[in-house]
């Protein structure tokens, strides 16, 4: 089996420790027997071939089907970097889910890696649409020509960056920043029930968040709201948020945040 150690990447055993429904050869025995059955290792070692490693794997909890519930596995390209002029280094990633109950196909996501926190966001626009391919007719070229596409798309990410740190907010929109920000969380009932500081949410962690600039705004805030790092009120109690441990609520979260800030940069 493939050692994917090299470059910094997850080793076969290592990613079999975070999610081994990623090494199920068979299909769930509930699946149509016309379902054609793809194991996410094959993937992994097509995606090697292209030049990109696995960092991160995760998969849901499962009482019922386990090996064959849905997971995400993580891609890097040590190739493939952003160095901004600003020392602040991000890594592109493709994130991968897959299931093997026959109810996803492989899904592709575009996705950043920030070096300076170690955080990861997904891009959400129009040009980096999720790509997904068919268990049934999956081959290695038709998984290259996806691939070779999104990494074309790739200037547009650095475009996007460059446009975020180029964008000066004043307190009003910061503000309703963080507002929006928290809305990608907290359902409307339950933003109606609880009190947020808004100023210790918008507060940075490190000295390379502070400034106005819609890049460093966003960032505070994308690692705040996914690391639970901010207390709220829910009545008379204080609470700390929880750290968003669920992938497929992470994914879906990153790629609101990333919506919204989008919405600035057009404003």
């Amino acid at each position: 089996m493939l050692d994917l150690s090299k470059d910094g990447f997850l080793t076969t055993s290592e990613i079999k420790q975070r999610a081994n429904s990623v090494f199920t050869d068979t299909a769930s025995p509930n699946v149509s027997s016309k379902f054609t059955h793809i194991p996410t290792h094959k993937v992994i070692e097509d995606m090697s071939q292209l030049g990109w490693g696995v960092v991160d794997a995760k998969q849901v909890k499962a009482r019922k089907g386990q090996g064959f519930q849905k997971h995400l596995v993580v891609f890097r390209n040590p190739d493939v970097v952003i160095n901004g002029a600003d020392g602040d280094t991000v890594f592109p990633q493709i994130l991968l889910t897959n299931s093997n109950d026959g109810k996803n196909a492989f899904t592709f996501t575009a996705g950043l890696f920030r070096l300076v926190c170690e955080n990861g966001l997904v891009i959400s626009t129009q040009e980096f649409e999720n790509v997904k391919i068919r268990h049934m007719g999956y081959t290695f070229e038709e998984l290259q020509t996806q691939i070779r596409a999104m990494v074309e798309q790739l200037p547009l990410t650095v475009e996007s960056m460059n446009k975020m740190k180029a964008v000066e907010l004043d307190e009003t929109s910061i503000v309703e920043f963080a507002e929006k920000a928290l809305a990608t969380r907290f359902k409307e009932e339950e933003l109606e029930n609880i009190k947020v500081d808004l100023d210790k949410l918008l507060e940075p962690t490190r000295p390379e968040d502070k400034g106005n600039d819609l890049w460093s705004v966003f960032n505070v805030l994308q690692e705040k709201i996914l690391e639970g790092d901010f207390q709220y009120m829910a009545g008379t109690k204080i609470r700390k948020a929880r750290k968003v441990k669920n992938f497929k609520q992470d994914i879906e979260i990153n790629q609101k945040l990333f919506a919204v800030a989008a919405e600035f940069i057009a404003a």
